[in-house]
């Protein structure tokens, strides 16, 4: 793909779909390419979970991190690699971390991430604003509750320093992110799942990683409006910024 304007958005694609899923809906970074197209933008992926990063250059214009079933706190090369790479990186750079991501981010730059005491959390959470002036700046209705689906254990316990909560909520505190020392936003939710794709995640992990019992009451969460576009709109002016 063409370089639009000499420069690119990295997506450090860190996971992949359950085997059958990604072949109907894509990978994770393809969900993120096509949400997130726009006139002259140019997207390259990366197989950061084989150990590929972008080389840190003019032409790296944003870089966005996917979700991933792996911890941070994990020993594989390519995750230490990636903190490594973050905390190396030009802060004048943007970056946007979506679950995974989010705690990756937080993690390389002084923050800390554990798998959470509460358990696992699926399904439509709803997220309130703690820092409504920053969501306005981004596009936002500043009195906006944010729901968006969810899956994960792991949960950022303590942010960095130089960052503010912009939502969270009692079960997921730190559910959002805006770095004030670097150009960084991160969420713990995951905007890129349509509902039809967030529907077969759970159900393809009914009873084998996560309680039926569980899967079952976040199946009809899932019933209920999501907010995720509202999300993608705010990362996109994000990146374009």
């Amino acid at each position: 793909m063409s370089e639009a304007h000499g420069g690119y958005i990295a997506i450090l694609e860190t996971g992949l779909p359950p085997a059958g899923l990604d072949a109907r809906y894509g990978a994770y970074a393809d969900m993120f390419a096509q949400l997130l197209a726009g006139e002259g933008r140019t997207f390259r992926v990366f197989k950061t979970l084989q150990g590929d990063l972008p080389d840190v250059d003019a032409h790296l214009k944003g870089v966005l991190i996917t979700g991933s079933p792996a911890g941070v706190y994990e020993d594989d090369p390519w995750i230490k690699s990636l903190i490594a790479w973050l905390r190396d990186l030009d802060d004048a750079i943007p970056v946007v971390g979506i679950c995974f991501g989010h705690q990756v981010m937080a993690q390389a730059w002084g923050g800390h991430v554990e798998k959470s005491d509460k358990g696992w959390g699926v399904g439509l959470h709803d997220y309130d604003l703690r820092a409504p002036e920053l969501w306005a700046r981004l596009g936002g209705r500043p009195e906006q509750v944010l729901s968006c689906a969810v899956t994960h254990q792991d949960q950022v316990v303590r942010k960095p320093d130089g960052a503010v909560v912009l939502a969270g909520s009692d079960f997921t505190p730190n559910g959002a992110l805006y770095y004030t020392d670097r150009k960084a936003l991160s969420f713990q939710c995951h905007p890129e799942f349509s509902t039809e794709f967030a529907v077969d995640l759970l159900v393809s992990r009914r009873g084998v990683r996560i309680d039926e019992h569980l899967v079952d009451q976040a199946l009809l969460t899932l019933q209920k409006p999501s907010h995720r576009h509202d999300l993608l709109a705010a990362i996109s002016r994000f990146l374009a910024a």
